[in-house]
């Protein structure tokens, strides 16, 4: 017998389920349900894995109950929300995707594993997959934006990153921590924009658009997924057989661990599909949850659903093999305390880690409008700093900056002392983030009168966007736009930095501002990527993730829409469009400015037919007609213009990125597998059709700024 099936052997009931029982230990609230007395339940076998806990000497102190104080000696699972960072706190997702550079992706996922290791930390609750294209729900701001290729993307780059894909040793690794994909899946898509609400969408959408990230991170390896708060039609995510059991389990082939979200288990019973604790708990074990994440229903419910024949033996049994296999892939019973050894650092770790966190932080900053206000003129005598977000340290980290430390954070207002020494900047809030008073306008007037810019930093506090933070209209809270409104009215050049964790309606405020950029939050770094961007000395790159609505009116709006038998035309009546404004974002997927100019010409392939089993080489030159050095990014789309089903009228299928100094060109290569062309037909099986597809490259999913040439599928 093996290690598994020798505990398995000896367990008894109550030591099996707690294996299956993940508690809090109050160091971070993150549900609505806190837990006492873990110390005690662990001795006792009751508890098999912690989270909300970390920091070396307090893991070791848990862990060591659990190794050397149980009957049996099997190490704790610690898990831990390390959604952008762990003590270094990197931009939000939606901000890092903006970079659309995978390759910082896993930089920055392996950094943050490295040090969540360095805390005890072996399991982490990231990567956040949800594809969302409503801003009104706050965690947008949690994962990587609109689109399920960039989300593919996005999923394999953060499972390696998190799991040491590089390391010799993969999970073995001391600074490796099982990956947790979540939330399985489709919670981007909850009615009206409300957190944990429910999802009603068509089985096409499913397949199309919110499972392939989670395909993508099983295919990457990863250790471990959660289901999501939401039903689908009907069915809570944490009892739905036919997309865990059947879909995750059979179709994917995934064989690592499910662990619900806080307290969803016992949610089951407010869901209204079980009417106790038992029953939950039997629902959720069936659909394949192994670990019951702070709601008790598997330590109060399991035994009485046994008693009454919901579940067997054997059902457990499967569930606790699964945790016990986790824990052996991560070595913890032969090294329990590998991670969290209190080993101090090299010298220059910690510092080439906030250099890394200043760069995705650069990176990330999305240039939205410029009227040749931008980069700043190093001759401004005097510059004033306005606004309730230029000096608001917390707020720059974001939501889930959970280890983070806000004092470490840079501030919008020291970055740019920094930056300019030889300007004058004068600084006013002029109102808080949100309320309604606005008696501090005045002030902030005044000190801008003699200025030469204004520098107006404006949004959202970190506690507006994330869980629980769903706004019905995401507009500048309080009395900012009042603020900005005084502002612009002196007349002087005003550039508006927007700190967010979603897009927010800011239409009026681009039609005024000189320059308008999308600071996001930018982790520990910000105030000193945003003054890179702002000075120069880094030409921005940052490309949006999602469509930028004019209106909430616009949502939920996207590129990747179906075309509609009457497109809308504003010469006629009976078209797709609205009365009050137009049907064009604000800003479209992947717009971005830069300081230089790039033009795109050429663009071809170098097979005009094709057969499903070939390859594609498609090519298009790209020239910096500039007056700066910069990288510019160049998406790719396809169409298939005549199927059995109406495909999306643009579908992205590759992403470019090239740096030319000014007045030189180069060529974005994209090498395409033409299966990457097919889509799951009538019967959601994956399906190649014949026929004629488009291919286009572009600045951005702007229709209007596309080159765009035909291509045909061959039978066969």
């Amino acid at each position: 017998m093996n290690r598994i099936d020798k505990l398995l052997a000896a367990m008894t009931l109550e030591e099996k389920i707690g294996q299956l029982n993940m508690v809090a230990a109050g160091y971070a609230v993150t549900g609505p349900v806190l837990a006492s007395g873990a110390a005690g339940d662990i001795a006792a076998g009751r508890i098999g894995s912690l989270l909300n806990l970390w920091g070396a000497p307090d893991v070791y102190a848990m862990q060591q109950i659990a190794v050397q104080e149980t009957r049996l000696g099997i190490p704790l699972l610690i898990g831990f929300d390390v959604l952008h960072g762990h003590r270094t706190i990197f931009p939000v997702p939606i901000a890092e995707a903006a970079s659309f550079d995978p390759a910082l992706w896993e930089r920055s996922a392996r950094e943050a594993s490295v040090e969540a290791a360095d805390d005890g930390i072996n399991m982490v609750f990231a990567p956040m997959l949800d594809i969302a294209r409503d801003p009104r729900w706050g965690r947008i701001a949690e994962g990587p934006g609109e689109d399920p290729w960039v989300a593919v993307q996005f999923a394999k780059a953060k499972v390696r990153g998190f799991q040491g894909a590089g390391l010799p040793d993969g999970l073995l690794a001391a600074s490796a921590v099982a990956a947790t994909a979540k939330h399985f899946c489709a919670y981007g898509a909850a009615l009206a924009g409300r957190d944990y609400a429910s999802v009603d969408i068509s089985e096409r959408l499913l397949h199309e658009v919110y499972l392939p990230p989670f395909a993508a991170a099983v295919a990457a390896g990863c250790a471990a997924i959660m289901p999501a708060f939401n039903d689908i039609a009907g069915i809570p995510m944490t009892a739905h057989i036919p997309l865990l059991r059947g879909w995750l389990r059979r179709e994917t082939g995934f064989e690592g661990v499910i662990v619900s979200d806080y307290n969803a288990v016992a949610e089951l019973i407010r869901h209204g599909i079980a009417g106790d604790l038992a029953g939950a708990a039997a629902a959720a074990l069936l659909a394949g949850v192994d670990i019951d994440m702070m709601s008790g229903a598997y330590s109060q419910g399991l035994s009485p659903a046994m008693a009454r024949g919901l579940v067997s033996i054997e059902d457990i049994d499967v569930a606790v093999r699964r945790v016990l296999k986790l824990k052996e892939r991560l070595g913890l019973f032969d090294a329990p305390y590998r991670r969290g050894t209190d080993a101090a650092e090299a010298p220059g770790v910690a510092a080439a880690r906030r250099d890394l966190a200043r760069e995705a932080g650069r990176r990330s900053i999305v240039l939205l409008t410029n009227y040749q206000v931008l980069p700043l003129s190093p001759g401004l005598a005097r510059i004033a700093l306005i606004g309730p977000l230029a000096d608001a340290r917390a707020d720059m980290l974001g939501p889930w900056a959970m280890a983070g430390n806000a004092a470490e954070a840079v501030t919008i207002r020291e970055g740019l002392a920094a930056a300019l020494p030889n300007s004058e900047i004068v600084f006013a809030p002029g109102v808080a983030i949100a309320g309604d008073d606005t008696s501090g306008i005045a002030a902030a007037l005044e000190i801008c009168r003699d200025a030469d810019l204004v520098l107006l930093c404006l949004g959202e506090a970190a506690t507006m966007s994330g869980e629980a933070a769903s706004r019905a209209n995401p507009c500048l809270p309080g009395v900012q736009s009042t603020l900005a409104e005084a502002i612009f009215g002196l007349g002087k050049p005003v550039v508006v930095l927007l700190s967010s964790g979603r897009p927010l309606m800011i239409a009026a405020i681009a039609a005024q501002a000189g320059a308008l950029v999308a600071t996001w939050f930018l982790g520990v770094e910000a105030g000193n990527a945003i003054a890179d961007v702002l000075t120069g000395t880094f030409n921005p790159t940052g490309r949006l993730p999602v469509t930028w609505p004019r209106d909430v009116g616009q949502v939920p709006v996207f590129f990747a829409e179906r075309p509609s038998g009457r497109p809308a035309n504003p010469d006629d009546p009976y078209t797709s469009k609205y009365l009050d404004m137009p049907v064009e974002p604000l800003f479209p997927f992947g717009h971005g400015l830069s300081y230089s100019r790039f033009s795109l010409s050429s663009l071809r392939v170098n097979k005009v037919e094709f057969t499903r089993a070939e390859t594609l080489t498609i090519e298009v030159d790209v020239t910096n007609e500039g007056p700066m050095a910069g990288e510019e990014t160049v998406f790719l789309f396809a169409r298939d213009s005549v199927a059995s089903v109406a495909r999306p009228l643009l579908e992205l299928k590759g992403v470019g990125k090239i740096a030319l100094a000014p007045g030189e060109s180069g060529t974005v290569c994209y090498k395409l597998a033409a299966e990457a062309l097919a889509f799951p037909g009538s019967d959601l099986k994956p399906v190649f059709e014949p026929g004629e597809f488009l291919l286009s490259a572009g600045q951005s999913a702007d229709p209007r700024g596309l080159l765009t040439i035909k291509i045909g599928a061959l039978p066969g």
